[in-house]
């Protein structure tokens, strides 16, 4: 049995879990982490979902995507899920999330970081992904119209390919000295 930690909409933990497949709930909220890895060249480590895993099967998604469990933090869940699913090694001690979505029932924190990665020295956890492979903009593009890849709002993704460069919402710093 998985326990998640709840939150109140400040994202205070309120002392409170709930058992993973049941509602969240009212006035409660769960942190859901992603972590989109891109290369030198600007393409995203894309992973294909077993076609026996709960939920968008047989599918493309981003890099790493799961739920921080009881005693999770946003970084020690993103780093957990980082390992479990692909056996890579992350620190983000120093790193805090790109963007965080706020949905229905929880937080959503995306984080963006750039390393080569082999793709032959990872091992995929068997329960959740049957492969990987590295993908340009224009192709999970592609993939979300023909049906291939989670249908994410392709806003979000013309985001995270755009923010892997940038942080905050402005594209020069202010100039005028005052």
């Amino acid at each position: 049995m998985e326990l998640f930690d709840l939150y109140t909409k400040d994202r205070v933990k309120n002392g409170r879990t709930m058992v993973r497949g049941e509602p969240v709930p009212e006035d409660c909220y769960r942190i859901v982490v992603h972590i989109c890895i891109f290369d030198s060249e600007g393409r995203m480590l894309i992973q294909q979902r077993q076609p026996f895993k709960h939920g968008w099967s047989n599918m493309w998604d981003i890099t790493v995507g799961g739920s921080a469990i009881a005693g999770d933090d946003s970084r020690s869940a993103a780093e957990r899920e980082t390992r479990e699913e692909l056996g890579l090694e992350i620190d983000l001690s120093e790193v805090r999330p790109s963007l965080t979505l706020h949905w229905e029932h929880g937080f959503d924190d995306y984080y963006l970081l750039t390393q080569e990665v082999d793709l032959s020295t990872l091992h995929l956890q068997y329960e959740e992904v049957q492969a990987v492979r590295w993908a340009t903009r224009d192709e999970i593009m592609q993939m979300i119209d023909d049906g291939q890849f989670i249908p994410y709002d392709k806003g979000l993704i013309d985001l995270l390919f755009f923010q892997r460069n940038h942080r905050g919402a402005h594209t020069r710093r202010d100039t005028t000295g005052a």
